[in-house]
């Protein structure tokens, strides 16, 4: 019997939302908490949400967790979680706002205060001793702010710094200069900040600057929470920089190139400052957006978001090289729904890696082969979200252990 493409279509459809519901009605054992955060309505003005799946330690599937919460504002892209698991904070580029959210054991979400930046924030990042939380934010312009934290709770602004080319060349002063991500070393020594010229690079527009167009921006960070940029900062990162991580050691930075399609690597040297890996840079899928590294340090996980897959590398622990991992499946790729532009691996086992898919209004999952990197598809994947999700955290569950890899 021949179906059509439309009777096919819907049946795998029915198959998947029977599939979704089986999932639903049985009893799972939650080994993480994944938040998402996304907008609620299609309106630009409506209120941002943050929802809570409950992943299975053993498949790794998502069902809906704890109700949904505002999230405090509109236009949600930004999220980052302190590493005790019990603070979540979320950047909301419609009202300038972080606002700060309590994690309760169970996973609900209990807003707690709130901050409002000068700029529109872009990205957040928490030091490993939960002292700081650092914003990048700007539109026209880009800082960098430290705030200081207590028991979760946000404080006052302990360091602002612009992002300027200025020691570069004074004829690059003024450009424009548009940041894309943030990432605090597990020292807590350092805090690295991606970022391109808009005055250099400007797709479909006139442009009035020859610097490069790319660059990651690097700062110490001293007692009391100053920043100090390091002596070689900034530093050249291909064109168009859309997300960067350290792996948990403090000896490498990775950096995903938008308009390049490629993952550029640094060792971390003395003083902080980074030397490209010279057999760099390396191939991804196209427009990677994000990437996120497993808590071992072994492993890469790039979102290509133009392509709609997931790259996968294995780090070499010696000299920090990323390689294909040729078993994921073909160029070390693996499909993902529309538009991936977050990408996290579960914090608990380190076993499960999910995207937040803007235009899907989905989170595609994997599962995570421990030997070889190697992903493979969740049951019943992907799962239904929010409007245009835009960012993507993971919780253990408190009654689990978590990997952890000391420097």
């Amino acid at each position: 019997m021949k179906f059509s493409k439309l009777s096919q279509l819907f049946l795998v459809s029915t198959i998947g939302l029977l599939v979704a519901t089986l999932l639903t009605s049985c009893e799972i054992t939650t080994i993480d908490y994944v938040f998402v955060a996304s907008s609620q309505g299609s309106g630009s003005g409506t209120a941002g949400q943050i929802q809570t799946y409950d992943a299975d330690s053993e498949t790794g599937a998502l069902r809906t967790g704890q109700p949904a919460v505002a999230s405090g504002g509109s236009s949600p892209v930004a999220m980052a979680v302190s590493s005790d698991y019990q603070n979540l904070y979320v950047a909301n580029q419609g009202n300038n706002s972080v606002v700060h959210f309590a994690i309760a054991g169970n996973g609900a979400l209990t807003q707690k205060d709130a901050i409002t930046t000068s700029t529109t924030p872009v990205s957040l990042a928490v030091n490993q001793a939960n002292s700081y939380l650092y914003v990048v934010s700007g539109t026209t312009s880009a800082t960098l702010t430290a705030y200081a934290l207590s028991s979760g709770t946000i404080g006052a602004a302990t360091a602002s710094e612009p992002l300027s080319l200025g020691t570069v060349s004074s004829s690059y002063g003024g450009d424009t200069i548009i940041p894309t991500g943030v990432f605090a070393l597990a020292n807590n020594e350092a805090v690295y900040v991606s970022a391109y010229d808009k005055s250099a690079y400007n797709p479909g527009q006139s442009t009035s600057s020859r610097a490069n167009p790319g660059w990651v921006f690097a700062f110490a960070v001293s007692s009391g929470g100053a920043l100090t940029p390091t002596s070689g900062s900034p530093f050249k990162a291909g064109v168009k920089p859309s997300g960067l991580a350290a792996e948990p050691t403090n000896r490498f930075v990775y950096v995903t190139d938008f308009a390049s399609n490629e993952l550029i690597a640094y060792s971390i040297q003395a003083g902080y400052n980074l030397n490209f890996l010279l057999n760099g840079p390396f191939k991804t899928g196209n427009e990677p957006q994000a990437l996120a590294i497993d808590p071992r340090g072994l492993y890469i996980y790039v979102a290509n978001s133009l392509d709609n897959t997931v790259s996968a590398f294995i780090i070499n622990v010696g000299t920090g090289t990323p390689s294909t991992v040729s078993a994921a499946t073909v160029n070390g790729s693996t499909s993902t729904d529309t538009t991936p532009v977050a990408v996290v691996v579960d914090a608990s086992l380190g076993r499960f890696v999910y995207t937040a898919n803007h235009l899907g209004n989905s989170v595609s999952g994997f599962e995570l082969n421990p030997s070889s990197g190697a992903l493979g598809a969740t049951v019943a994947t992907p799962y239904p979200s929010g409007d245009q999700p835009s960012a993507i955290v993971s919780v253990p569950n408190g009654s689990h252990s978590v990997q952890v890899v000391t420097p």
